[in-house]
């Protein structure tokens, strides 16, 4: 007896492409800013895509792409000479959403090496400083990290850091752990800040990773960006010339400069995250048969996609906003905080419902939705958590401090 096939609606016309840019907030681009974001996602698309699942999966760097990033000319893109392009921090948030869109590790690989590495040293780094390091960390021929967390100060940075500097003459000797050091396992600098003993206030300092006395270990059985390298670095009286602590980073306002320029290029990171799971998921809606037709074509799929993208629209749109403020030098503290709090919850809401509308397979590797869905934890957390963005906005709209 022959078995019934179920009949097969096909449509008359070719599907929409998945495209999680709705409003057109890529035109508001320049031609040739806009050729760089297309050559980024290009990239992207053609060297990432295929490769990152398998490295993922192994929880490990493709150290191969490093060259063909540099090839791309983005690294220290907003900034202004020492080889960098001098581009806006606007394309730079753009060029953020279009690497995470793919894949959430290596737009952190290179927001740690551009953003809080390179913009440590731009921000706080004297001029000489700044000719030695950034035109070659421009060039990619050595790679930055960015030392703040430490294994038990996370969110209270700013006022407890256990990480000490003592100035001996003209070499200062630093002691303590940091934790969770994206780059640090392989890179060739990080910037560690410290506590001066002498006057309490929080220093900045350019460690050279093969420096005596400096150790770090591979963060093992991560869940969540498992092509970033973590490393735990130990420092057990590591010493530091005095050429090499950063000029003007005198307190914790200094380093808060630099987070507070780099929070808006995670808020666009969480923007290409919740986009990469809503263009795979809307392909697969498109593709999956059920009951005879594409599950596109039922109500509550298409009421899931319709949420997704109205959260990846407004933050897109917030995002844009916070670049243009960054652009004119007036955005401040609670600017950024806002948009890299609201940005990471409706991230975190629109790649769960993507791996809801995927069903089981959601939790696969090789349909990526799961891979966004673990990594947007990280993105959730890292740069401030929740919790105290909140704070920072609740402290500029009421006047008040409420933070411990």
């Amino acid at each position: 007896m022959a078995i019934r096939q179920p009949k097969i609606n096909t449509p008359s016309k070719p599907l929409p492409e998945a495209n999680g840019d709705f409003y057109l907030v890529a035109d508001t681009l320049a031609k040739e800013d806009n050729d760089i974001r297309l050559k980024v996602r290009a990239f992207m698309e053609a060297e990432v895509q295929p490769i990152i699942n398998d490295f993922w999966e192994r929880d490990e760097f493709p150290f191969d792409l490093v060259p063909k990033v540099a090839a791309l000319g983005i690294a220290g893109l907003p900034y202004q000479g020492y080889g960098c392009p001098g581009r806006s921090t606007t394309l730079m948030g753009f060029v953020m959403m279009e690497m995470a869109r793919v894949d959430a590790s290596i737009s952190t690989f290179f927001g740690v090496h551009t953003g809080l590495a390179m913009g440590s040293i731009y921000l706080c780094g004297s001029e000489t400083q700044k000719q030695k390091w950034l035109p070659e960390m421009a060039a990619l021929g050595k790679v930055g990290s960015f030392g703040l967390t430490e294994p038990e100060v996370g969110s209270g940075a700013s006022g407890g850091l256990l990480t000490t500097a003592k100035r001996d003459g003209d070499t200062w000797i630093l002691n303590g752990q940091k934790k969770w050091i994206g780059n640090a396992t392989w890179g060739d600098l990080t910037i560690i800040w410290a506590r001066d003993l002498a006057d309490d206030q929080v220093k900045g300092f350019i460690v050279e990773n093969r420096s005596p006395g400096f150790h770090v270990e591979k963060i093992q059985h991560k869940m969540a960006l498992r092509v970033v390298q973590n490393g735990l670095i130990t420092l057990t009286n590591c010493k530091v010339d005095e050429s090499n602590r950063l000029a003007n980073a005198n307190s914790f306002a200094d380093t808060a400069r630099v987070l507070r320029m780099t929070r808006a290029g995670v808020a666009w990171e969480s923007v290409g995250c919740a986009t990469g799971a809503y263009e795979h998921a809307l392909r697969y809606a498109q593709t999956r048969l059920q009951f005879g037709r594409p599950i596109g074509r039922f109500q509550l799929v298409q009421d899931l996609l319709f949420k997704m993208l109205g959260n990846i629209t407004a933050t897109q749109a917030l995002c844009l906003r916070l670049s243009q403020l960054q652009d004119q030098n007036v955005m401040r503290d609670e600017h950024a905080s806002l948009a890299k709090g609201v940005c990471t919850i409706r991230m975190r809401e629109t790649v769960g419902w993507a791996r809801e509308l995927l069903g089981a397979n959601g939790i696969l590797l090789d349909r990526h939705v799961g891979r966004f869905v673990a990594d947007a934890e990280a993105l959730y957390s890292y740069e401030g958590t929740r919790e105290m963005n909140a704070l920072i906005v609740g402290k500029a709209i009421t006047g008040f401090g409420a933070f411990v």
